[in-house]
């Protein structure tokens, strides 16, 4: 794919901060939806360049909780716009052996029920595909995800099920949407914006940051690649100290 990359150290879990596409619009003279619509074969492409390059997981942001707070016009249009999207490519992913999952609050009564049901049914038909898992955040925030499952831990300890004494991480990681998800080594954000916006807090505790300045209808395989040389220049310590052997460069793959 690219003489830049270390085959050897391509990140198991990308998460994507699918950012700019209002601004994409913007800058053309466009509504901002046309900008989500642009930003639809970026999704795509990179689910392709990631299948290719043997990335194991992916999540991508695609309606956090707080895109809420739009214009009436603009949830409208991403609410029909993710149920399109899953009409139209569920098949052609599913194919690849992609198996599908979605994660976030799919019981909000805002979500229309035909978007539910379309997301349950992509999940039912890629459920036996064994190659890489892409996971929609879709209505989804951090910070929903953590009080949810500190909620369900409660819930346990006041039916005696589970002692308060032996809740610790494991135990609130065992209770998140998609417990088998491995956390992400890396994290992308486009448009150049450098926050995480609620995504993936708990996983992302030792995620690699890497924000680029494409807008997301521009991201493309030359883009990822960018992301992924300046990922594989860093050196993952996990609060430890580095040592002249593991100076990036030098270590094995990534796991």
């Amino acid at each position: 794919m690219s003489e830049r990359l270390d085959r050897t150290r391509i990140p198991r879990h990308i998460g994507i901060i699918m950012d700019g596409n209002g601004r994409w619009a913007e800058a053309r003279g466009f509504e901002r939806t046309v900008g989500h619509a642009a930003g639809e074969q970026s999704i795509f492409d990179t689910i392709d360049d990631c299948l290719e390059l043997g990335v194991e997981w992916l999540t991508v942001y695609a309606f956090s909780t707080e895109n809420w707070n739009r214009s009436a016009e603009e949830v409208d249009f991403l609410m029909a716009f993710n149920e399109n999207l899953l009409v139209r490519h569920r098949d052609a992913v599913a194919e690849k052996g992609v198996q599908l999952h979605f994660i976030g609050l799919s019981e909000d009564p805002r979500v229309p029920e035909r978007v539910v049901e379309r997301m349950a049914e992509s999940e039912r038909l890629s459920a036996q595909n064994t190659g890489m898992h892409v996971v929609f955040a879709f209505n989804y925030g951090g910070r929903a995800e953590i009080a949810e499952a500190a909620r369900a831990i409660a819930e346990e300890v006041a039916a005696g099920s589970l002692e308060a004494s032996s809740v610790g991480a494991a135990e609130i990681a065992e209770r998140l949407y998609l417990p088998g998800m491995p956390d992400p080594e890396l994290i992308i954000r486009t448009s150049g914006e450098q926050r995480l916006s609620n995504f993936l807090l708990w996983q992302s505790a030792y995620s690699e940051l890497v924000f680029t300045p494409v807008l997301w209808p521009d991201f493309d395989r030359e883009a990822l690649i960018d992301c992924l040389v300046e990922y594989q220049g860093r050196h993952r310590r996990f609060g430890g100290v580095m040592s002249a052997e593991d100076a990036p460069g030098k270590q094995g793959k990534d796991s």
